[in-house]
């Protein structure tokens, strides 16, 4: 019995690898057609199980998750009335802002968690959070809260210090001698 070509084991086992390598191949392509980029989920219309509209603020390095509800005007900062937990008068009429610029003062319950940085960080972040709220609760605020500037995130943030500096911009006392 002569032995052709077809019958050579090795010869069956090399074709069966480039018939696999082909098909992973083919798989591979495949795959990277799939996973193309997806269109983003829309943003959640409408509130939440327990009714509120969400809202994040951030400011240098404070973070203010805000929710608001239509209520009968209160407005409490990690479970205190705002004249409780913000001290200076300025930073209460801003968080205040903008709620007086949609003319909804009275109109919402706002409760907002705030972490991270000083009073005025923590009320720049609060202004921005209440601001997204108002905006997902009625599409018809985003223009006078833009008009306003409270969407606007405030992107300063504090400079880093410099090596062979005392800070950011200061110097070490200069000495000619």
């Amino acid at each position: 019995m002569a032995k052709t070509k077809d019958d050579n084991p090795a010869a069956k086992v090399t074709s069966a690898k480039v018939t696999s390598a082909k098909v992973t191949a083919a798989k591979v392509t495949v795959e990277k057609v799939a996973k193309s980029p997806q269109p983003q989920k829309p943003s959640k219309k409408g509130p939440d199980m327990g009714g509120f509209y969400w809202g994040t603020g951030r400011r240098k390095s404070s973070v203010a998750r805000v929710r608001i509800k239509p209520g009968s005007g209160k407005l409490l900062v990690n479970k205190k009335k705002i004249e409780d937990y913000f001290a200076r008068e300025q930073d209460r009429k801003s968080i205040i802002a903008p709620l007086k610029t949609v003319d909804a003062e009275k109109s919402f319950d706002v409760f907002v968690n705030v972490q991270g940085g000083g009073t005025t960080g923590q009320a720049g972040a609060t202004v921005l959070g209440i601001a997204r709220a108002l905006k997902k609760y009625d599409e018809n605020y985003v223009q006078p809260l833009r008009d306003g500037g409270h969407l606007t995130r405030d992107s300063r943030m504090v400079e880093r210090k410099k090596p062979g500096q005392k800070g950011a911009r200061k110097r070490f006392q200069f000495s000619k001698r």
